[in-house]
C-alpha cells in the first residue's frame, strides 16, 4: 500500500474554516474543520510542512496554539489549522 497523502491547506467556507487534504495518486478529496474547542494540557497533532509535531497544548490563542514537543519539551507556536487535536 502506497499512500500520497500532500499537507492539508487552509479552506474557507461558508460555514467557517476547514482543512482541505488530496491524495496525489488517486484525487480523492477531504475536508475536516478547524479545530476550535483546544485547551491547555489537550494531546494534539500538528502537521508542519516539513514534519509532523507530537505535544501538549500549553497556550491557545485566536489564530495560534502553543505546543510543547514530546520528544524534546521545546514550545513552538503553530497555527491553528494545522493542530488535530487527539
Amino acid at each position: 500500500m502506497f499512500e500520497q497523502v500532500r499537507p492539508g491547506s487552509l479552506l474557507s467556507a461558508a460555514e467557517g474554516e476547514a482543512v482541505g487534504y488530496a491524495c496525489a495518486r488517486c484525487g480523492h478529496q477531504w475536508s475536516r474543520p478547524v479545530e476550535d474547542d483546544l485547551e491547555a494540557y489537550d494531546t494534539v497533532r500538528a502537521d508542519l510542512d516539513d514534519r509532523t509535531l507530537y505535544g501538549t497544548v500549553w497556550q491557545v490563542d485566536d489564530d495560534r496554539v502553543q505546543v510543547r514537543e514530546t520528544d524534546n519539551g521545546r514550545l513552538l507556536w503553530v497555527e491553528r489549522w494545522r493542530v488535530l487535536l487527539y
